[in-house]
């Protein structure tokens, strides 16, 4: 195996957003800084009067095929997007891993009806509904949708499950499992979902605050984006674009608390700690770093406390922003969503702020992005994931021209 064997590349990148389909539309909302957050009445069943702020895509088309449920179609759409020009005939190609992630899979089919006649409901093509409902029916969707019979592989593990998708299939580039791997992940709004955040009095009413003191809740969100990794020696044999490396990653789990994270934010300092140390990478060269950032009490304060034990000694503040601000929370896409925002902060030279942030928890060892864009070069750039269980995944990326030399 040379070097080139073991750097990560990034030679694909597909988004579905509020914002529309591509990177370039993620990157244009998120300069422009449009919010998605929009009000909506009666989005949990029971809860018919209830006002939930959320980031939806309402002009996402209806599914074509009963098989396939909205979490499915995002992730069908986000694939083809990702690999767009590729010669999808090829043998390579072909033979890819799909490494999906989701935590809502099918459910957001269910509609209240099935509580009140569930035989019904059944024999009204609830059946052929109900192949969709499983996670691992999203990475099997996108294997189906293009053609690809490589290893299939579903995550769930909460609200780092997209992120984890990204390092798994890094992995598996790794151990030779296959040249070529789609990670990724999809979810779509679900009133299940919902009311659970709901119950755990975890959402915001109005659009969320993330780090602000006055926070109070997330907003949930909905959508997809694939990452297509491939080693840098087979990306340069088939004389692939790159468009980042993914220099370092790790998984860890607090090991504490089913819902809330550890409050000193111990296991994601410790996640951070590993992926900048795979990266090869001192704390002085993370250029930004797009943050898990949800808008709860628990988990922003946890998140702080681990930039403060994982960035101590570096010579300045670490540039840290929410883009759950503009689009809510995407759950099991969150994670590879915000890996192609961090991409994006460095292809483009710009980091988003956090919006409405206006009284920020005060850190030592952060300095949070607020109020408008900073133009600046940003060669290397952190995603930080967190979900319930414990689950932490961080990923580090670098420019491409940083790969040059490899």
């Amino acid at each position: 195996m040379t070097d080139l064997d073991k750097v990560i590349a990034v030679t694909g990148i597909g988004v579905v957003s509020p914002y529309g389909i591509g990177l370039a539309r993620l990157h244009e909302g998120l300069l422009a800084g449009k919010s998605c957050l929009t009000q909506t009445n009666g989005i949990f069943p029971g809860f018919e009067g209830t006002t939930a702020t959320v980031g939806d895509l309402p002009d996402f088309p209806p599914r074509p095929n009963i098989r396939y449920s909205r979490s499915d179609r995002l992730a069908m759409v986000a694939a083809e997007d990702a690999v767009a020009g590729f010669d999808r005939q090829q043998a390579a190609f072909r033979e890819s891993g799909v490494v999906m992630a989701s935590t809502v899979g099918g459910l957001s089919e269910i509609d209240p009806e099935i509580a009140r006649d569930a035989s019904a409901w059944y024999r009204q093509n609830g059946l052929a509904r109900a192949s969709s409902y499983s996670v691992a029916r999203v990475a099997a969707s996108v294997g189906e949708h293009l053609a690809i019979y490589g290893p299939t592989v579903a995550v769930s593990v909460a609200c780092a499950s997209g992120a984890m998708a990204i390092a798994l299939g890094a992995n598996m580039l790794l151990d030779g499992a296959a040249s070529m791997i789609l990670a990724g992940g999809s979810d779509a709004l679900c009133p299940f979902t919902m009311s659970g955040f709901n119950s755990l009095q975890s959402l915001d009413r109005e659009p969320c605050r993330p780090f602000d003191r006055n926070r109070k809740g997330l907003n949930i969100g909905e959508g997809a984006a694939v990452l297509v990794l491939e080693t840098l020696a087979g990306a340069r044999a088939r004389g692939a674009d790159v468009l980042a490396v993914l220099r370092g990653w790790a998984m860890t789990n607090d090991a504490s608390h089913p819902t809330a994270p550890q409050k000193q934010g111990l296991g994601l300092a410790d996640c951070i700690g590993r992926a900048l140390a795979m990266a090869e990478c001192g704390v002085d060269e993370i250029g930004y770093v797009n943050a898990h950032g949800t808008g709860t009490p628990l988990n922003d304060i946890a998140e702080a406390n681990a930039y403060e034990l994982a960035f101590r000694g570096r010579s300045r503040p670490v540039p840290v922003s929410s883009t759950k601000s503009y689009f809510g929370h995407c759950l099991g896409s969150a994670g590879c969503v915000e890996a192609a925002v961090a991409i994006s902060a460095i292809r483009s030279g710009a980091i988003y702020p956090t919006l409405r942030l206006t009284d920020p928890i005060e850190s030592s060892a952060v300095d949070w992005v607020k109020d408008e864009v900073r133009h600046q070069p940003v060669p290397t750039a952190m995603s930080a994931s967190m979900g319930f269980g414990g689950s932490n995944t961080v990923l580090v990326f670098g420019d491409a021209a940083g790969s040059a030399a490899a």
